[in-house]
Parts: structure tokens; C-alpha cells; sequence
């Protein structure tokens, strides 16, 4: 990255363009929200899919639990790991050849899996490591957010920076409802065979692929050429040394690993609290990414009147007041005999607001993030800032979940994830006052 990216003023981002590139920003929210319906394809069923296969090698049930961790994990360690590479490389060859190669890749590596879970459970090592590289593979070609940031970074102007970014949280609530349901629904389509998500996911991820192809035309700058390199440390490294930029991102990774804590722990109470079964945990899940889709779509609007900052602020504070209402919950079925007569109305009434609420101030700490990163960068290494970025977040979905899921069964009442999150958040808050993260730009921007 160029020296000047650590002073570089807000307005030198601007572009010269008086609009996006035809379909530009249709073909972002595709691949964003392509990215997380295959998650969310795959997600539901991908336990059940390995279990047959790893009862054949005779693991041990915690062998057998680190196995379907680690193929959950792996997804977000790639993109922790590629993320910046990704964003690097759209710096240098464009953005259009990588968004590509990011759907091209989910065409393969969806399909593949689909291959995987059809091979017979007398061959149970073959369709374990077959479903382990999918899901490296998957990962690997879904770090392309970072990239899909940047597309809006080059074709928005700094006061619609951030109305522009809020399509990446719509893209991530459609994913996370839709996803669960297509899956629902095509399996049962396709008579319950296994191999019916992968190639659901493989389809889609095809769709906009041909989409992309015929419509998305190159947002990158010529003029905002990045360097030779491809990738190193040192230079992500010098990402996080740019004081305004290097705060934003660990902002974004605490909060990140605060709702973690949250996701991952959500079904598991759940059931404890109100018995809620399998199908009743899918409605919720589709709930949360409704919810998600609804708080983007709120967000654009007041993006025009209101700073970034200050939005980042108020999801903050909705997320830890909402948390700690989670932990309420938590504490009043531990504290009424594990919950027993606790499926009253009022409770599973303040239960859905506090997550609704969690959910929601989720949704306005995203765009408010990247925008802010966005406009702090030099315009010749956006991709790799945003990347830089994505990267950090993957890494707070994969330390956030374990945290949890720990903390969970620490003690009974349940409330230690939630109570972590909280002080978590706090300690954020404090950390947006500290830091010179003060929106310059006059309010009111079209």
C-alpha cells in the first residue's frame, strides 16, 4: 500500500463517475448473497450428511465431534486466511476476474461436495477428506467480501459510501433466511437425496455466475493501479498500523466475536428454555436473517442524515442491550427449575425482542465499519483494506463460536456467553470514543 493511505483525506476516494457500472451493484448483492445461501444450504444438513460416514471409521464421539467442527471451521479459516488476498489481488488484476474466479469456485467446490455425501459409507475416509476439501474450497472462493466491498468503494461517492455498504448486510440477512429454506425445500424436491443441497448451491452459484458474466462490467480504476505484489504480511501488517483503519478492525472483530457467541449458542438454549425442536430452531434462524434483511434495508435511508459513526454507536449499544437481555432470559429458566412452565408468552416475547434487537443493531455495525475503512483508505488498495477487514471478521467467526460454545457449558445458567459479549461490547463502545473515527462528510449526501 501507498505511504499516503494512513493521511489520505476521505475526499481523494471520490470517483470521477456520476454512477455504478451497469448491474454493478446487482452483481455484488449476488455474489454476497450466493456466498451465504450455499452457507446456509449446507449448513443444516452437513452434520447429519457426515455422521453415517464417520459412525464407519469408529471415532470416538469427541473425535467425531472435532470432525464436524472442524469441517464448520475450516469454511471461516479460509476466509480469514484469503480474504486479504483476494481483495489484494482485485487491487492488481481488477475486480471483475476475482469476483469470477470466486463463482466459478463455488460452482466446483458445492458441486463437489454434492459428490462427496453420495459415496457409500464403506469408503467413509474418500467422502470425509472429498467433504473437507469442498469446504476448504468453498471458503477459499467465498473470501471474496472484501472484494465485493470494494466494488461499491469504487463506485459510490464517500457521502453514499455507506448506503452502498448496506447492501452487503441485505445480501448477508437474504442468504442467511433463504438458504435454510431452499434447503428445506429441495430436499424435498429432490426426494431427500444427499446430494441435492450441494447441487442446489452449485446451481445457484452457476446463475449468477453467467449473470456476472454478461453484465458486470470492470469498477477498478485504471489510475488507482495497485503495485507489483501480489500479497505479503508486511503490507497487511502496515493495514492495521494505519491508526484509524487498525481501530476500525478490531472494532469489527470484537463485534463479530460478541454475535458469534450468540449464533453459536442460540439453538442449544433454545431448546433449554422453551424445548424447542429442530424445525422450531430453523424458523428462528430464518427469523435472524429476516430481521438482518429488514435492519439493512432501515439502515440506507438513514445513512443520509445521519454519520456512520453515530450508527455504529446506536448498533453497538442495540446489540449489548440485547445480549443482556438474552442473558436475562438465560437466568430466569435457571433460576425457575431449568425452565419448567417458562413457555409463557411474556418469556418467549422477551427472548424473540432481545435477539431481534441483537440482530438488528448487528445489521448497522457492518456497513458503518466499512464505510468508515473504506473512506480512510488510499483508492489503489481498497480491495486489499476491505479484505484486511474481511479477514478479521472470519477470524472472529471462528474464535467466537468455540468461545461460546465453552462458556456455555461452564455453568448451568447458561449466561456466560452472553454476559462475555456484553463486557465485549462495552469495551468496544469505549473503544469508538477513543479512537479519531469522527465523520467529516456534511449530512443530508444523496
Amino acid at each position: 500500500m501507498k505511504d499516503s493511505a494512513s493521511s489520505a483525506p476521505a475526499t481523494t476516494i471520490e470517483t470521477a463517475r456520476t454512477g455504478p457500472p451497469r448491474g454493478a451493484l446487482l452483481v455484488i448483492f449476488l455474489t454476497v448473497f450466493i456466498d451465504l445461501l450455499g452457507f446456509g444450504i449446507v449448513l443444516p444438513v452437513m452434520p447429519r450428511q457426515a455422521g453415517p460416514y464417520l459412525e464407519a471409521l469408529h471415532l470416538s464421539p469427541l473425535a467425531a465431534g472435532a470432525t464436524i467442527g472442524l469441517l464448520f471451521s475450516v469454511f471461516s479459516l479460509m476466509q480469514f486466511v484469503f480474504s486479504p488476498i483476494w481483495g489484494r489481488w482485485s487491487d492488481r488484476v481488477g475486480r471483475r476476474p476475482m469476483l469470477l474466479l470466486s463463482l466459478a469456485g463455488s460452482v466446483i467446490f458445492y458441486a463437489l461436495y454434492g459428490f462427496a455425501v453420495t459415496i457409500s459409507p464403506e469408503r467413509a475416509a474418500l467422502a470425509i477428506g472429498l467433504m473437507m476439501l469442498a469446504r476448504i474450497g468453498a471458503g477459499i472462493a467465498g473470501a471474496s467480501v472484501g472484494t465485493a466491498a470494494a466494488v461499491i468503494a469504487d463506485c459510490t461517492t464517500p457521502q453514499n459510501r455507506s448506503r452502498g455498504m448496506a447492501l452487503i448486510g441485505i445480501a448477508f440477512g437474504a442468504g442467511f433466511t433463504l438458504g435454510p429454506l431452499i434447503a428445506y425445500f429441495g430436499m424435498k424436491l429432490f426426494n431427500d437425496r444427499p446430494w441435492a443441497v450441494g447441487a442446489l448451491a452449485s446451481a445457484l452459484s452457476a446463475v449468477a455466475f453467467l449473470f456476472a458474466f454478461f453484465v458486470f462490467r470492470e469498477t477498478r480504476d485504471p489510475a488507482n493501479r495497485a503495485g507489483k505484489e501480489f500479497f505479503s504480511v508486511s503490507r497487511s501488517a502496515r493495514v492495521l498500523a494505519i491508526p484509524a483503519v487498525g481501530a476500525l478492525v478490531l472494532i469489527y472483530f470484537l463485534s463479530i466475536f460478541s454475535f458469534a457467541n450468540f449464533e453459536a449458542t442460540l439453538a442449544r438454549l433454545t431448546e433449554e428454555a422453551f424445548g424447542m425442536s429442530d424445525d422450531d430452531n430453523f424458523l428462528v434462524f430464518a427469523g435472524i436473517g429476516l430481521v438482518l434483511m429488514l435492519a439493512g434495508g432501515s439502515y440506507r435511508p438513514l445513512a443520509k442524515r445521519v454519520s456512520e459513526t453515530r450508527l455504529l454507536t446506536v448498533g453497538l449499544l442495540l446489540m449489548a442491550v440485547g445480549l443482556a437481555a438474552v442473558g436475562a432470559v438465560a437466568g430466569i429458566v435457571h433460576a425457575n427449575a431449568g425452565g419448567q412452565g417458562l413457555s409463557s408468552s411474556w418469556v418467549r416475547g422477551l427472548f424473540y425482542a432481545a435477539a431481534g434487537l441483537s440482530v438488528w443493531g448487528f445489521a448497522f455495525v457492518n456497513p458503518s465499519v466499512s464505510s468508515l475503512i473504506s473512506r480512510r483508505s488510499d483508492p489503489s488498495a481498497q480491495g486489499e483494506v476491505l479484505g484486511v477487514n474481511q479477514s478479521f471478521a472470519s477470524l472472529g467467526r471462528i474464535l467466537g463460536p468455540f468461545c461460546g460454545s465453552v462458556l456455555f457449558t461452564l455453568h448451568p445458567s447458561r449466561v456466560l456467553p452472553y454476559a462475555v459479549a456484553v463486557v465485549t461490547l462495552l469495551g468496544v463502545l469505549a473503544l469508538v470514543r477513543r479512537t479519531t473515527v469522527v465523520d467529516r462528510l456534511p449530512q443530508g449526501g444523496a
